[in-house]
Parts: C-alpha cells; structure tokens; sequence
C-alpha cells in the first residue's frame, strides 16, 4: 500500500516498493485542495511503474478549510529556505496525513496489506507535525491496536517511511537510480490551469534546488 499524490516524493516512495519487490497499490486523494492536477500525476506515476490497483478516495477538507490548499488563503510565494525551516507553514493541511493513514490502514486490512508507505519527510518540511518519526511511530503502534485483523493477530502492520531523513537532492537522486521519470510528476501548490508549475511556492523551490544539487535540469522546467 503506497500513498501517492503524485508529487516527487510519493513517486519516489512508488518506485522504492517496487523496486523491494513489493506487488503496489495505490492511493490517492482527492481532497479538496488546490492543486488538484496533482490527481493527474498520480495516475500518470502509477501506469508508469506499474500497480496491481490505483484508488483514489473522495474526501473534501474545504469543509474545515485552515490551509493554503484548502480555502481561500494566499499560497507563499518566494520565500528562502531559511524562513521555510521555522514554524508550521500555512500550507500544513490539518490532520492530513493522519486522515490519509487511517484510510490506509482500513484497504490494507481488506487486503491483507501489512505495509504502507508513505513519503513523508522530516527535513525539507521540519515544521510539518504530521511528518515527523515521533507521529509515525505513535500511529503504527495505534495502528495495531485498531483493526480486527491486528487483535486477532493477522496483520502485523509496518509504516515505511524510506524519504524521513533525505535532503530533497538525496530524494531525487534515488529516483533516477531507480529509473523514475520525474517529468510524470506534479510538485507545485498552485499550479495553472494546466498544470505548468508556478516556481514560486515552497514545493518548487525545494524541489528546483534538489535537481540543481544533482546537476541537472527538472524535466518540468525544461523550455
């Protein structure tokens, strides 16, 4: 079971399970937010690599709004990696990642599924709660208290999170080893209509400054 919203990190994680030989599946949401073209990546990435099945949930978190991605707030443009470093940023969705997870956990006790991955980061994004090692292993421990198939002893479940320590030029790096085509993905929060990046948020920038540390041109970006 792999979370995947399309963007460089999740595609990354997509392309380590298969490459640890895992059989895939996927799932994306469709939340409400912003840059919904993300959708579009997902499916893109997943036929790429190849997945036994790719699902994508409806679930909309405009309902709460108190993010970027998700209601009428201005997303930051053009700030430097000093100031994305301290504090929570506006574009932080509340609860997200423990939303997607407990979706998550319920296809994978339908599936018999005892591994999720999840490409969270803790280093780009250190203000994010929601990424950090101490949540991630608070909610596998939950995890296993939840479900019919952990009481009864089924279903060991285990949270991957391959991406937690790397820098985003480590990310991309294993990427291209692995042969992902980063040209399928979708990194930016407020992209145009069709879905051209706009270079200005916090995930473009991070993420031109990963292919710039790896000496080469974001495919995206490419004239």
């Amino acid at each position: 079971m792999v979370l995947l919203s399309g963007g460089l990190d999740s595609a990354t994680v997509l392309a380590i399970a298969r490459g640890q030989g895992y059989e895939l599946n996927a799932l994306s949401f469709s939340y409400g937010q912003r840059h919904i073209w993300e959708l579009e990546a997902a499916t893109r990435v997943a036929a790429a690599i190849g997945v036994a099945q790719h699902r994508t949930v409806q679930i909309d978190l405009r309902a709460f709004g108190g993010s970027a991605l998700t209601a009428a707030i201005d997303v930051p443009k053009g700030r430097s990696t000093e100031d994305m470093a301290h504090g929570i940023p506006i574009t932080y969705v509340p609860a997200r990642n423990t939303i997607f997870l407990s979706f998550a956990l319920a296809w994978a006790e339908v599936l018999g599924a005892s591994d999720i991955f999840i490409g969270v980061n803790a280093l780009d994004y250190s203000g994010y709660p929601d990424c950090r090692p101490e949540f991630i292993e608070a909610f596998e421990k939950m995890a296993n208290l939840a479900t019919k198939a952990g009481v009864e002893g089924r279903q060991m479940l285990k949270i991957h999170t391959p991406l937690i320590a790397l820098s985003k030029a480590a990310i991309i790096g294993k990427g291209i080893e692995l042969g992902l085509d980063y040209g399928l993905t979708s990194s930016c929060y407020d992209p145009s209509s069709t879905g051209e990046p706009c270079g200005e948020c916090d995930s473009c920038l991070l993420r031109e400054k990963g292919f710039r540390e790896n000496g080469i041109e974001d495919p995206l970006r490419k004239s």
